[in-house]
């Protein structure tokens, strides 16, 4: 005969069986299986940054980011980061919440990405810690959609904290290369967001401003016969049979589409640079703005035209909508305070192309642009006659017959022109105020770092 306690025991059910009869919220939670485009539901996103208090009382779907998760008692606190966004979400024991449900909200690892229904409600006290500080979002369903791991390289909030300033308060911060090793993450970071919008930013205004005042935008090619700039400063890469090089900057294609009468035109893309500098401002590859441009009869109307562009480009970012406000606060000073043009530079130091100064042969039509009193352009009328042209490169040791169809170029008319190369990250460094051009490439390239 069965002892009391085996019979008492036989009626009881598993903990957690009993547990998952309780859980009345079971199909409100969980880790989806994965995207594969099996269907497509009925359901649209509401972006974080559109969550106001206009929104209130509205049932949304929202995507995000698992930033922090703070469980307290019956309920949990999560911040969901979308971008440079996040607003805080709220799983309470309730209607719609079971505290299996909170338990899980707690445990998601930070950065997974969730798709999160619940009601937006206006808070009475502005939530500090987010974008989104005039509501809440009250949830009723969250599910797992991509699970990231349990540690991360790096934490987002040491990533944000210079690391002057977070030595300073003792608090923890992240080295520069720890950032770059983990870039994808360092780039989630609130400040990586910024910092590439406005350098998105730089670009638009930069192809808007040219393209406004009649200009056409070109590309060129990357692998070249010649080096572009002359010197030993060139990458060598195998092509067939034969060495080609990467391109120091896209100029001899410049030239030769002023040739080809197309009078202003201008280039965003990769230029190449084999210097082994390890400074604060050298990458060996980085994005190139460059400018050319036929004139009438002196080049300083290409340098005044270059340089009304900038004027135009900083203009551009010094107006932020509400929701770029975060960029205004990264930017420490008013371009307006440090920006001049030096001009007539020594011809030895300029390239083969560069238009040596009628009155002082040792000196150039060229110039350079400073900002925050470093160089963001170098430009200089270019040669135009073929036989000058050809002199100057002899004199740089120039293999004439890898640069036969640039020369030939100017065979047949050319005007007068000039131009300019701008760096897109030094620039994006220096309006910013910020230390260090690694922080404003992407995926910075230096003699270094070849990876990611």
């Amino acid at each position: 005969m069965p002892s009391a306690n085996a019979s008492r025991k036989s009626q009881e059910k598993p903990r957690e069986i009993m547990d998952a009869a309780e859980d009345y919220a079971k199909e409100r939670y969980g880790i989806c299986s994965m995207i594969q485009s099996q269907e497509k539901p009925d359901r649209v996103l509401v972006w974080v940054k559109d969550l106001t208090v206009q929104k209130a009382d509205e049932v949304v779907w929202v995507r995000g980011r698992v930033h922090t998760s703070r469980a307290k008692g019956k309920q949990c606190f999560l911040v969901l980061r979308q971008q440079q966004f996040n607003v805080q979400a709220l799983v309470a024991v309730g209607d719609h919440a079971s505290k299996q449900m909170v338990k899980f909200a707690a445990n998601i690892n930070k950065e997974s990405i969730v798709d999160v229904e619940g009601v937006v409600r206006k808070v009475n006290q502005k939530i500090g810690s987010c974008t989104q500080q005039d509501v809440e979002l009250h949830v009723q369903k969250i599910y797992v959609i991509s699970l990231a791991e349990p540690r991360l390289p790096l934490q987002l909030d040491d990533a944000i904290r210079p690391e002057i300033e977070g030595e300073e308060e003792g608090r923890a911060t992240v080295n520069q290369d720890t950032r770059l090793d983990n870039r994808v993450i360092d780039l989630r970071t609130s400040t990586s967001q910024a910092v590439f919008r406005l350098q998105s930013g730089i670009c638009h205004l930069f192809r808007e401003t040219l393209i406004n005042k009649g200009f056409v935008e070109i590309q060129t090619p990357k692998i070249i016969s010649a080096a572009s700039e002359g010197g030993a400063n060139v990458f060598t890469v195998s092509y067939f049979k034969n060495n080609a090089y990467l391109a120091q900057s896209p100029q001899l294609y410049k030239q030769m589409c002023i040739c080809a009468d197309f009078e202003k035109v201008f280039c965003i893309g990769p230029v190449f640079r084999a210097e082994d500098s390890n400074t604060h401002r050298h990458l060996t590859e980085f994005v190139g703005l460059d400018i050319e441009m036929a004139f009438n009869y002196h080049y300083h109307e290409v340098m005044e035209e270059i340089a009304d562009t900038l004027v135009q480009i900083f203009k551009g970012l010094q107006e932020s909508t509400p929701n770029e406000k975060l960029l205004g606060r990264l930017v420490k000073e008013k371009y307006d305070t440090d920006f001049y043009i030096l001009d007539k530079y020594p011809l030895a130091v300029r390239p083969f192309y560069t238009m040596p100064d009628p009155r002082n042969p040792k000196q150039s039509n060229s110039y350079d642009m400073f900002m925050r009193g470093e160089e963001i352009l170098s430009g200089a009328q270019r040669i135009h006659d073929p036989q000058l042209l050809t002199e100057r490169a002899l004199h740089h040791g120039i293999d004439l017959e890898k640069i036969k169809a640039y020369i030939d170029s100017f065979r047949f008319g050319a005007p007068p022109h000039a131009g300019g190369g701008i760096g897109l990250e030094r620039v994006t460094m220096l309006f910013l105020g910020l230390h260090n051009v690694r922080q404003t490439s992407m995926f910075p390239r230096d003699p270094k770092r070849l990876t990611p």
